[in-house]
């Protein structure tokens, strides 16, 4: 059997894999690193997975961090923020839905990625590199040191071969092999289904209304299609996203027991389904069915694990540790948090620096991280049809994101443990502040929500989110960093109070309303008020004002 060494090796060449190898490589340039992949490379463009959407932070790691802005700008396609789309009149015409998205970019990047195409750049760049990465290899098993060195034997291409190393990275998606070997599975309370599929064409929501009033505004680059688009109903969203490629990608997210995966777990029944819930969708679907791809449902896709990093030299990234819900496309953030831990144990440990403790420390931060933002998806699948609550859940969920994990990682701060000591309090207040806010919009959508409201609100006219997102780019000493983070959580207090005193629900407030506003007693109310040139239900007056 042919033996290796290496002094990290990477179970996994997909893009949790082979972001990690780079970015091993760039903070630990001497290291000696494998990759090993089972499939072959490079792989079909459109490949068929999920997380083609970014988000701030994830474009932040992928162009700025990874240093790959220029194949980003050069070869995927710029996104046009998250865009939402709540049910009215059975669906049948886009225009008379609710629209929550902006008409221009914000000031923070995001991307739709087509994974076939990136990740074969990604091992491109990683042979280039000097990084060792082995497609073909299929991983047969894993023996995980207490001490000394992990082994992996594999089959390359039908020779049996080993590799022992220092640390070992589970990148393997849900094959997991690691949380396998050592027992680690844990089930998520967040129940719900997917099935996903892609047509070899761009599927442009722009084409299903040719009314100028509704196209105003989304012409060119700022088209409506750019975005990735949700297809909002009780208990369900439907993704539209396009690839740069050339094809869509478009998928159907359920939680049960609202909808059950067998109701849409083929092609023919996805196509059925969606005639019930999104006709207008589905019509475009059976226009473009002979250009149909692939199609694939999975079931209870959540699912976590009891420990991701250890000081025994082993760590889990991507899909083979957490994974909650694709909602907002977090994904590709928390492949970002958890390679950033990863790399700097790697780095302390082969620099002959202390990382036990660190190991320990980081497994319990990406966890409070990952258990903080699952608020935002368990149990909430209930207000997703509602159009009176769900858009203001949206923005207060966008600034919750910018106002801390965004803000940590993007200001260099993720692997600071002084940082969390001192800003213990605020997260503590934090987290405290969004579990009841969370809460709070389950009960005014029972008390309250759902009616129906016609209408576009556009959030890059809207200064505290532009604001907001914007400050992400800013590069903030440490005294200014702990003065922003104070800062934006007074403003959260505020607007959390704000929105409570509009609802016209009867709550205990567990915080007091913040000295000194940041933003005016109405602003929320304001701004969320769709444009007058199409509110065309006397339902949507009612259920604006009363926000």
């Amino acid at each position: 059997m042919k033996q290796h060494k290496s002094d990290v090796t990477v179970l996994g060449g997909g893009l949790a894999g082979l972001s990690f190898a780079l970015q091993c490589q760039r903070e630990v340039p001497h290291a000696n690193i494998t990759v090993l992949e089972r499939r072959e490379h490079p792989v079909p463009e459109a490949a068929h997975k999920v997380g083609e959407s970014t988000v701030e932070v994830a474009a932040h790691y992928f162009g700025e961090i990874l240093g790959l802005k220029q194949h980003i700008v050069d070869d995927q396609l710029p996104k046009l923020g998250l865009r939402f789309f709540f049910p009215a009149d059975g669906n049948e015409r886009i225009e008379q839905r609710l629209e929550l998205g902006g008409k221009r970019y914000a000031p923070c990047p995001s991307y739709q990625l087509d994974r076939g195409r990136f990740e074969n750049y990604l091992g491109d760049l990683c042979l280039e590199r000097g990084i060792r990465f082995l497609d073909q290899a299929s991983i047969k098993d894993i023996t995980i040191a207490t001490g000394g060195q992990h082994s992996v034997i594999f089959d390359l291409q039908g020779d049996q071969q080993q590799i022992q190393s220092r640390w070992l990275i589970d990148a393997s998606g849900r094959r997991a092999f690691v949380k396998r070997k050592l027992g680690l599975q844990m089930p998520s309370p967040h129940t719900a289904n997917a099935a996903w599929f892609r047509f070899k064409k761009h599927v442009k929501i722009d084409q299903w209304c040719d009314d100028a009033d509704w196209q105003d505004g989304h012409q060119g680059k700022t088209g409506r299609w750019y975005s990735t688009n949700h297809l909002m109903g009780t208990g369900y969203w439907v993704w539209l996203i396009p690839l740069a490629s050339g094809s869509t990608s478009m998928g159907i997210v359920a939680a049960e027991p609202f909808h059950q995966l067998s109701d849409f777990n083929s092609f023919d029944k996805a196509l059925s389904w969606l005639e019930t819930h999104e006709p207008q969708c589905a019509a475009a679907v059976r226009d473009h069915r002979n250009e149909l791809q692939d199609f694939r449902a999975l079931r209870h896709y959540s699912h976590e694990s009891k420990q991701v990093f250890s000081a025994n030299r082993w760590g889990i990234t991507g899909e083979a540790g957490f994974f909650h819900d694709p909602f907002y496309s977090p994904g590709s953030d928390f492949i970002a948090f958890a390679n950033t831990f990863l790399a700097d144990l790697v780095r302390r440990d082969l620099g002959g620096r202390g990382f036990r403790i660190r190991a320990f420390t980081y497994d319990r931060i990406f966890k409070r991280f990952y258990y903080g933002t699952l608020t935002a998806y368990q149990n909430q699948y209930e207000l997703f049809g509602d159009s009176t609550v769900m858009p203001v859940k949206i923005l207060w969920d966008y600034l919750i994101y910018w106002s801390i994990t965004a803000f940590i990682f993007m200001q260099g701060r993720m692997c600071h443990p002084s940082m969390y000591m001192r800003n213990l309090g605020r997260l503590k207040r934090l987290g405290k502040l969004n579990h009841f806010m969370q809460e709070f919009f389950s009960r005014w959508h029972r008390e309250h929500g759902n009616h129906v409201c016609a209408g576009c609100v556009d959030i890059s006219q809207m200064p505290l989110i532009r604001e907001m997102n914007s400050r992400l780019k800013e590069s903030l000493t440490s005294p200014d960093f702990f003065r922003r983070f104070e800062a934006n959580l007074q403003q959260l207090e505020t607007i959390a109070c704000e929105i409570i005193d509009h609802s016209g629900v009867e709550v205990d407030h567990p915080f007091h309303r913040a000295k000194h506003a940041w933003v005016h007693s109405d602003t929320f109310a304001r701004v969320l008020t769709p444009s007058p040139r199409q509110q065309s239900h006397r339902e949507a007056e009612s259920a604006t004002a009363s926000v």
